[in-house]
């Protein structure tokens, strides 16, 4: 049985947490006794620092609704432990050798959760759901490369291709929908808005749902009828605690079971016996970076010279030493050091506020009002910058980069707005002038959905509105190869210019810290992080906490 970690689902997603892969040295296997048996039963509480914002995980773009989601659906395919593509709902595939046709065999054994079988016909609605004009949705793109899918039986699909694409495979990863409970709410536009969006989905997953109180926890509980058995643990329950002090203090109460640490909590504040009994500790090289972004429609931000200037401005190794302890690595563009597509040969800003004050005075802000503030056209330099509630680390970057700015005689008024309405009121609206966030990345090194000029609009995840011909060709090119080598070349290049233009200041891959409660067996650390097995995981008869109910 299997569960896959929610940054590997998707391509991209917001980063409210931590996500990733790696294990700290001294956690390399399983605690489990030899004597002790799987057992099901108990329950399992996680802590989120963010509302989800719902329960159709296809029209939403956040981690907390992935988190959840990725236990109550499932996709044709899905990544094991070393990262390998495997048949989830499908149990087999044959892909041509031009790379235009696709065929999935399914499995014949699942049925949704209200007990109808699924079926070839859902994959075709999954898919049309997703190419329909009208669902609102980030991930459109990786399906309008398909020309056609035909379901010749209940349990055959056959996909082709237009032209050969790089993601054709991983694609089908997306979450499966219902057809005979959907269909109507696509038909007319409103799948956001569907009763399953806010309470019971349906899906096939391993998880069935429970109970969603908005601000306080979601709740799931077991699936008996899941294709690949039920899983042990018998009920999750995911709390909502919008501060990562107060999720701290669970811990220490025993009131969670697992929750990301910050860098202080993981080095300095869990090394005492106590919590070490209480909790294995483990560090991911995490798929996410956290940036400075910009809105490129304000005309300070949109001259590329202010943009390098506050990235000359930013001592990263300040922010990875002073805010992470060290446990993270300088980013110098969208992809994490060490994966194939990674370029290290790009242009880097090292901290130098003289080149940051002469690229200043070059745009044009060369006075300073008796405030010290920089002045153009008899305006200050002065801009809000946001970021989102419950995520102390983004807080501390927030501050560092104000007074680094103040050096330089630029005023930043920081203001922390909770998750949900933060992404609904301001991200999707676009009404903010610069913003600290971060970005889950992808196996797979296609990012053509944040940085593609045509992917602007406000269901869309290119954001902060960023525009660049060469950029949106080197996309194009990069997704329609079979080659790695060939992909290479584009997104090698493509760092460049991304170096070049900072459309967002790179700030830093962060590791993930995640502590799990010690009375947990089953957790097997791999490249894929200790989330891909969650459905094996267990507690002993004898360390069991809770009745499900």
């Amino acid at each position: 049985m299997k569960r896959r970690a929610p940054f590997a689902r998707l391509a991209l997603i917001l980063a409210l947490g931590p996500a990733g892969c790696g294990v700290e040295a001294d956690l390399v296997a399983d605690h489990a006794a030899p004597s002790e048996k799987p057992a099901h039963g108990d329950t399992f509480i996680e802590a989120l620092t963010g509302n989800i914002s719902g329960l159709i995980p296809n029209v939403l773009s956040d981690s907390a609704s992935f988190e959840v989601g990725s236990l109550i659906y499932n996709g044709l395919v899905t990544r094991d432990r070393d990262l390998n593509l495997i048949g989830e709902l499908a149990e087999s595939w044959r892909f041509s050798q031009d790379c235009l046709d696709l065929e999935f065999h399914l499995r014949r054994n699942v049925r949704w959760h209200d007990g109808e079988p699924f079926t070839a016909a859902d994959v075709v609605f999954t898919y049309e759901t997703m190419i329909n004009p009208k669902t609102p949705t980030a991930y459109r793109e990786d399906f309008r490369a398909v020309a056609s899918v035909e379901a010749p039986d209940p349990y055959t699909v056959h996909v082709r291709y237009t032209q050969p694409y790089a993601k054709a495979l991983q694609s089908w990863g997306i979450w499966m929908l219902p057809k005979h409970v959907l269909e109507p709410y696509v038909r007319e536009g409103r799948l956001r808005d569907a009763p399953q969006n806010r309470s019971n989905p349906i899906g096939t997953g391993a998880y069935r749902f429970k109970e969603w109180k908005p601000g306080e926890k979601v709740v799931l509980v077991a699936n008996p009828d899941y294709f690949e058995g039920r899983p042990y643990i018998s009920r999750v329950v995911y709390r909502i605690i919008p501060s990562q002090a107060t999720i701290f203090l669970e811990l220490k109460a025993k009131g969670v079971d697992s929750a990301g640490l910050t860098a202080l909590q993981f080095k300095r504040q869990t090394e005492y016996p106590a919590f070490r009994k209480a909790y294995h500790k483990y560090e991911y090289s995490a798929n996410a970076y956290t940036y400075l972004g910009f809105n490129l429609k304000d005309p300070r931000f949109a001259d590329r010279r202010v943009r390098q200037a506050f990235a000359y401005a930013i001592n990263k190794r300040e922010l990875i030493d002073g805010v992470l302890l060290g446990l993270g690595r300088e980013a110098t563009g969208p992809y994490k050091p060490g994966t194939w597509a990674y370029n290290p040969n790009v242009k880097r800003f090292a901290y130098d506020m003289d080149k940051a004050r002469a690229l200043l005075a070059e745009a044009g802000w060369k006075e300073r009002n008796a405030d010290g503030l920089l002045v153009r056209n008899g305006q200050p330099f002065a801009f809000e910058l946001l970021t989102n509630q419950g995520n102390d680390e983004r807080k501390k970057v927030a501050e560092i980069v104000q007074a680094s700015l103040k050096e330089l005689g630029v005023q930043v008024d920081i203001r922390v707005i909770e998750w949900a309405s933060f992404l609904k009121e301001y991200i999707k609206k676009r009404r903010f002038e610069a913003i600290i966030l971060g970005w889950g990345i992808g196996l797979d090194p296609d990012q053509y959905e944040i940085w593609h000029s045509s992917k602007t609009g406000p269901d869309e995840l290119n954001q902060i509105s960023y525009a660049n011909p060469e950029v949106d060709a080197l996309l194009e090119q990069g997704r329609t190869s079979c080659h790695q080598e060939e992909r290479k070349k584009s997104y090698a290049r493509l760092q460049e210019i991304l170096a070049e233009d900072q459309p967002i200041v790179f700030l830093y891959f962060r590791d993930a810290l995640p502590v799990v409660s010690s009375r947990v067996r089953g957790i097997v650390p791999s490249a894929n992080g200790i989330l891909y097995n969650f459905n094996e995981w267990y507690v002993p008869k004898h360390l069991q906490r809770y009745t499900a109910g």
